[in-house]
């Protein structure tokens, strides 16, 4: 499974939806996902993948890790798995 299939899936399960109702230009605001919802989506992209998101929920927009949309979670997301794993 792709990092982009993992974290969609990760970001479907908290959005009570389907992973196909998920498109890479979609905003969590869109996909009806609160502050809690994305501190649960980062806690379980950081235990999926075994890494740790730059990512202050007190403070999103202090934060460098952008996730205005899912395409950017996403290329955030790989961004850290190479550097992880490389």
């Amino acid at each position: 499974m792709s990092v982009k299939d993992k974290v969609i899936g990760i970001i479907a399960e908290q959005a009570v939806l389907e992973p196909s109702d998920v498109t890479m230009d979609s905003t969590l605001e869109d996909l009806g996902i609160d502050s809690l919802g994305l501190v649960e989506s980062i806690f379980a992209i950081e235990e999926a993948f075994d890494i740790s998101v730059p990512f202050n929920a007190n403070e999103p927009d202090q934060s460098d890790f952008d996730i205005s949309s899912v395409a950017k979670i996403v290329e955030g997301i790989e961004k850290l798995v190479a550097e992880q794993h490389g």
